[in-house]
C-alpha cells in the first residue's frame, strides 16, 4: 500500500473532490502521511481563480515534484490549463479527480478492505465480490493483506445486489481485489454467470458496471462474458484488463498470468462482439528489468489496442516484495518513460472522445460535479459531464439522452436532448 501527501488549493467544491480522493484512497489500503519527502506520491489538486493562482500553482508543483517520488496534479488548472505544466517542464502526471485513486496503486489490486460487505454512496452501490485474489505478482504488497481469493456463493451476491437496488442503487459496481477470479476457490469461474443473475433477475432500472479482472483470469472465460455483455444492456460495456507491460519478458519478471497475445486475444473479441465499448488497462512503466526495448513493446502495444482509459504508473518499491529487492532503474529513466506513454495516453484519449463529439447517448447521472454540473456515463461507462443541471432538472439517478457537444480530453461535455 503506498504513502500519499495531499495538497489542496482553491475552494469547497475542490476539498470536496479531495475528501472524495481520499476516501477512495483509505479504502484501498493507502494512507496518508504529513510532507511529500516521506510519501511515494503527492497529490496536488489545483486552483485556478487568477492568473496570481495559476503562478503560484506552477511554483508549487515545482517544488512537490523534487520532493517526491511521484506527483500528480488535479483539480481546476490541472484540467483547464494542463498544457502549462507540460510547458513548464513539471514532470506529473495530469489526472481528472476521479482517476487519481487508482493511478495511486502502483499496479497493486484495488480495494483491499476488511470484508465483501455493500456499501452504498448515494446513488451508488458498492459490492465487493470476493476478497483475495490468485495473483502472486512480484511487485504487488496487496496480497500480504487479502491472501487467496475467498468467494461467497453466486446467490448470496445477487441477493447483496439486489438489497442495494432496492436501498437506492441506481449503479452498482461490481468490485474486488481480482473479479476475474470470482469462484475459483470453488472450482468454477462463477462471474459470467454472477453478471448475468444480476442483470437479469433484479428487478428497477439501474446500471451494473464490472471492476478490475486480470487478464490470466479473464482469458478462459472472455467467450462466455462477453457473450452477457451483448446480451444485457443494463451492463455498461466498459471491462479494465491491466496489461501492465507489452514485453512477455517483464510480464515474467512481474510473475503475472497472462502474456501479450493472452490480452490481445481477449480485446480482439470484446472488438468482435461489441460495437461500442471502453477498454481500460494499466501499464507500470520503470520495472526493474525493462529494457528500451521493452518500453517499446509496451509503447507498441499501447498503439495496437488503443485504450479509452489508461492509468500509467511509474513502479516504485514495496517494502516486503520480491520487486523490491531488485536493482532499480533511475528516476530519470522512469520519468522518461512515463512522459512518453503519458503523452500518447492524451492523445488516444482525446481522439476517442474527439470522435463522440455531435453522438447521442443514453446516460445515468451517477453524483453531482463542480458548481451546476453532474457527472454522467453512458453505456461504455464514458464520463460526459451536464452543465447547468439545474435548469435542466437533472440530478444523481436520472436517466436521460444527451448530444456530445465537446470534449476535454478524458471526459465529454453533455446537453439533454
Amino acid at each position: 500500500m503506498a504513502r500519499y501527501h495531499i495538497e489542496t488549493y482553491g475552494c469547497t467544491s475542490n476539498r470536496g473532490e479531495s475528501r472524495a480522493i481520499e476516501s477512495a484512497l483509505r479504502d484501498a489500503g493507502h494512507y496518508r502521511v504529513e510532507g511529500p519527502e516521506r510519501a511515494d506520491v503527492a497529490i496536488m489538486n489545483t486552483c485556478t481563480v487568477v492568473e496570481k493562482t495559476e503562478r503560484n500553482m506552477l511554483r508549487r508543483a515545482k517544488e512537490l515534484e523534487k520532493e517526491t517520488a511521484d506527483l500528480i496534479v488535479t483539480g481546476c488548472m490541472a484540467l483547464a490549463q494542463g498544457d502549462e505544466f507540460r510547458d513548464e517542464g513539471v514532470d506529473a502526471q495530469i489526472l481528472h479527480w476521479d482517476d487519481v485513486p487508482t493511478a495511486v496503486t502502483n499496479g497493486e489490486c484495488p480495494t483491499p478492505g476488511p470484508g465483501t460487505e455493500p456499501v452504498l454512496d448515494g446513488v451508488v452501490g458498492i459490492l465487493p465480490i470476493a476478497r483475495g485474489c490468485m495473483s502472486n505478482c512480484s511487485y504487488c504488497i496487496t496480497k500480504f493483506a487479502t491472501g487467496r481469493v475467498d468467494s461467497p456463493p453466486v446467490e448470496e451476491n445477487v441477493e447483496k445486489a439486489r438489497a442495494l437496488v432496492h436501498a437506492g442503487a441506481k449503479e452498482i459496481r461490481i468490485t474486488g481485489q481480482d473479479t476475474g477470479v470470482y469462484g475459483w476457490d470453488e472450482g468454477d469461474r462463477k462471474l459470467p454467470e454472477l453478471l448475468d443473475r444480476i442483470c437479469s433477475e433484479i428487478d428497477g432500472e439501474f446500471r451494473v458496471r464490472l471492476g478490475m479482472a486480470n487478464p490470466g483470469g479473464i482469458h478462459g472465460i472472455h467467450e462466455e462474458l462477453v457473450d452477457v455483455f451483448a446480451r444485457h444492456e443494463n451492463l455498461y460495456n466498459f471491462i479494465h484488463l491491466p496489461v501492465q507491460s507489452g514485453s512477455d519478458t517483464v510480464l515474467e519478471d512481474m510473475r503475472r498470468q497472462h502474456r501479450v497475445d493472452k490480452f490481445v486475444e481477449i480485446v480482439e473479441t470484446f472488438d468482435r462482439e461489441l460495437d461500442y465499448w471502453t477498454l481500460s488497462t494499466d501499464f507500470i512503466v520503470g520495472f526493474p528489468t525493462e529494457t528500451d526495448a521493452d518500453h517499446e513493446q509496451s509503447m507498441a502495444l499501447f498503439r495496437e489496442v488503443r485504450p479509452e482509459k489508461v492509468n500509467v504508473t511509474r513502479f516504485s518499491k514495496r517494502p516486503g516484495t520480491d520487486a523490491a529487492e531488485m536493482k532499480g532503474l533511475g528516476g530519470t529513466v522512469k520519468k522518461e518513460r512515463s512522459k512518453e506513454m503519458s503523452d500518447l495516453k492524451m492523445d488516444v484519449v482525446a481522439e476517442a472522445y474527439e470522435a463522440m463529439v455531435g453522438e447521442t447517448h443514453e446516460v445515468m447521472v451517477v453524483q453531482e460535479g463542480t458548481g451546476d454540473s453532474v457527472k454522467c456515463r453512458d453505456e461504455a461507462y464514458r464520463q460526459i459531464i451536464v452543465q447547468n443541471a439545474t435548469e435542466h432538472g437533472v440530478e444523481p439517478g436520472d436517466f436521460l439522452d444527451v448530444e456530445v457537444t465537446s470534449h476535454q480530453t478524458v471526459y465529454a461535455f453533455g446537453k439533454p436532448v
